[in-house]
């Protein structure tokens, strides 16, 4: 194969896709799935273990753990992921109310009560992450002008 073959069969065939057969769009995965369909529930598993993996390994660094916050399209849209990932960290002390887990949408706080581990949904704002970036660019290049707002 060449370079460019291996490239984007890495790229584009691989990761969820590759290990479902089916679709790397985690909604299409969580229906297969809810459907009975093995390899669609694999590559979910495989996922969370991943994220959950990605936060263990982050806690020594960090001294200690009492929040997490999912966010983003999957974070933030995926009661199922959500309580997949956390059941990795089961460990850390985290408890989550399912009941509140199925609820979170926008801010919310889908911790058990008496859980150590305070465990939240924050949406994610990715336009204004966006412009704020933009402008301390614009800054840097200008020799540290402020961008008029």
């Amino acid at each position: 194969m060449s370079a460019d073959a291996v490239i984007d069969i890495l790229n584009k065939q691989s990761g969820a896709l590759g290990i479902s057969g089916l679709s790397k769009d985690f909604r299409d995965l969580e229906q297969a799935a809810s459907e009975g369909h093995e390899r669609a529930r694999l590559a979910l598993k495989i996922f969370a273990y991943s994220v959950a993996r990605g936060v263990s390994s982050m806690i020594p660094a960090i001294g200690g753990l009492d929040t997490l916050v999912f966010t983003a399209g999957i974070g933030e849209n995926s009661p199922t992921a959500r309580g997949r990932i956390a059941s990795y960290l089961l460990w850390t002390g985290i408890a989550i109310d399912e009941e509140k887990n199925v609820e979170g949408k926008a801010e919310s706080d889908i911790s058990s009560d008496g859980s150590p581990v305070r465990v939240l949904v924050i949406p994610t704002d990715e336009e204004l992450m966006i412009a704020q970036e933009t402008s301390k660019l614009i800054e840097q290049m200008n020799g540290g002008l402020k961008w008029k707002k």
